[in-house]
């Protein structure tokens, strides 16, 4: 057998699953695409194994830990997915970059100012995030503010 075909064929899949990687904004489609990337490398690793000749097959038996390497990849990378649809409405790449954890220093005022934390009630922290505050900002454009 000669070690070209297998070798295109990898690198083919390869080329589609970076492919998939990079202009994809589905996350499951990411996932499916990185695991056509982790089949190319099982298919290299088998091809090399075969072509020469190794005697204790350690191609063969990498390929069987990449392979319960992926199934444990997928298996997190759907409940992640699967989580975030869940709470944001959506799988999409773009509009999951808003995710990130803001800074609660930021929306919140400072409560180490005060003497006491009877002082802090409720009702002052929910008028200090609600949208309409005293100074005009919500917390979203205080944080652009703070980032630009």
């Amino acid at each position: 057998m000669h070690l070209a075909y297998p070798a295109v064929l990898a690198a083919l899949l390869f080329c589609i699953g970076l492919y998939g990687v990079l202009a994809r904004r589905n996350a499951i489609l990411v996932l499916m695409s990185v695991e056509l990337m982790l089949n190319a490398v099982n298919l290299n690793l088998v091809a090399f194994d075969v072509w020469l000749r190794d005697t204790l097959h350690s191609g063969q038996a990498l390929t069987l830990f990449t392979i319960a390497i992926a199934a444990a990849e997928i298996g997190i990378g759907l409940a992640i997915v699967l989580a975030v649809y869940r709470n944001r409405g959506t799988s999409d790449i773009d509009r999951l970059r808003d995710t990130a954890e803001t800074d609660e220093a930021e929306t919140l005022p400072d409560t180490a100012e005060t003497d006491s934390a009877e002082t802090d009630t409720a009702e002052t922290r929910d008028a200090a995030t609600a949208p309409g505050r005293a100074d005009g900002k919500t917390g979203k454009t205080k944080k652009a503010e703070a980032t630009t």
